[in-house]
Formats: structure tokens, C-alpha cells, sequence
């Protein structure tokens, strides 16, 4: 099964290095994350990601990183997260190799069908909800669009955007395989107890579902 809980690594959110932060959220039960860094250089860039795929392949998990293919097969990670306006997830797959995971962000329908008929293992859709975490959003979709795209595709949903704990449950209930959260987890007092809390509902929302 799909990952339920897919963490979000910001280095503008997180108060703590990413490492440490990462270290809770697999202690906690986190199996799935991914870097996003905007800012750095591609040297940073590397070096942040390098350290963190060898943390995932110690505790287990796997290490996706944001927009950057080259840099992903470069460092072993588990795959890379492409947006509309990166390289085409086949090109990324070409550059990855079939055995890391790609994902894509999907905004509408049509990118959303577009993607389906790709090799990618899983779609984000999104931002589901108003979020402060990206500085151009995309208009927000909201719950309607998932339930929409859980009707057109069989691979695993991740929704993002502006998803805290309160609306957790709704999320997964409207068809999400899995939900992506920065904000709400990294900037929690208790990162680790409040992925479990997350994982929780995921596995109680998901099961009301099956």
C-alpha cells in the first residue's frame, strides 16, 4: 500500500536541520518523504539530498527529491517529484532509470489524464486547500477535485496543500491514497507525535474507505 503519510522537507519551514527532523518523522513511523528546497545551489542541493537518501536507506524509508532528476540518480535517492513546469515525467524517467519512483503535480483534469497515461507511480493533486507555502499557488482545486480524479485514474492520489490535521480525515475520505504535509508537520511543536497523529487518522480514514 501506498505510503499514507508523505512529508514534505522545506528548509524555510523546518525550525531544526533537516536531518534531525528527518530522523523523527521515520522514528514515528514516516515512510515516505521528500526534499524541497528552492533556494539552494545545486551544490547544497546534493549535498542535503545525499545526506538524507543515506538517512532513508538506514531507517528503511525512501527519499524523493523535488524537480532535480539529475541530482536524484546522482545520489541514489528513491525518486524525484517533477511540477508542469519541470522536465516531462518521461524524461525524468529516463534519466532516473525504472527503478526509482516519479511522481508529477497535477493542478486540473486534463494534466491529471495526461499523467495517468504516463509510466509515473503515483499523481499529486492539488493544493487542495489555501496554502502559505509556495509563492505562486495554483488555484486551489479543493476536495470536489480529488473526488473527480479518484474516478479517473488507479494510481496512487497524493493531495497537497494546505492540509492540517483538522481536515485530515476529509482528505482521505474524498480518495486520497496519501496526503502531503509542510507546514502542519514540520512547524508542529512535536513533529514525530504529530505524524503519528496523522498516521492515525490515515489508517482509521482509509479503512472506513476500503
Amino acid at each position: 500500500m501506498f505510503p499514507a503519510l508523505y512529508a514534505i522537507l522545506d528548509p524555510e519551514v523546518a525550525p531544526l536541520p533537516l536531518a534531525t527532523v528527518a530522523g523523527t518523522l521515520f522514528d514515528a513511523g514516516v515512510q515516505l518523504m521528500q526534499l524541497r528546497d528552492k533556494r539552494s545551489s545545486p551544490a547544497q542541493l546534493y549535498s542535503q539530498a545525499s545526506e538524507l537518501q543515506a538517512l532513508s536507506l538506514a531507517r528503511g524509508g525512501r527519499f524523493i527529491l523535488n524537480d532535480r532528476p539529475d541530482i536524484a540518480a546522482m545520489t541514489g535517492c528513491g525518486g524525484v517529484h517533477v511540477g508542469q513546469e519541470d522536465l516531462p515525467p518521461e524524461e525524468a524517467r529516463r534519466i532516473c532509470g525504472p527503478s526509482r519512483w516519479v511522481g508529477v503535480s497535477t493542478h486540473n483534469l486534463k494534466q491529471l489524464r495526461e499523467a495517468d497515461l504516463t509510466s509515473v507511480d503515483y499523481i499529486a493533486v492539488g493544493p487542495i486547500f489555501p496554502t502559505a507555502t509556495k509563492e505562486n499557488p495554483d488555484p486551489v482545486v479543493g476536495l470536489e477535485f480529488l473526488r473527480a480524479a479518484r474516478g479517473l485514474t488507479r494510481k496512487p492520489l497524493v493531495a497537497i496543500g494546505g492540509i492540517a490535521i483538522a481536515s485530515a480525515a476529509d482528505v482521505f475520505r474524498a480518495g486520497a491514497d496519501s496526503i502531503a504535509v509542510i507546514r502542519d508537520l514540520l512547524a508542529a511543536p512535536d513533529p514525530g507525535m504529530r505524524a503519528r497523529e496523522f498516521l492515525a487518522i490515515a489508517e482509521r480514514s482509509r479503512t472506513v474507505r476500503g
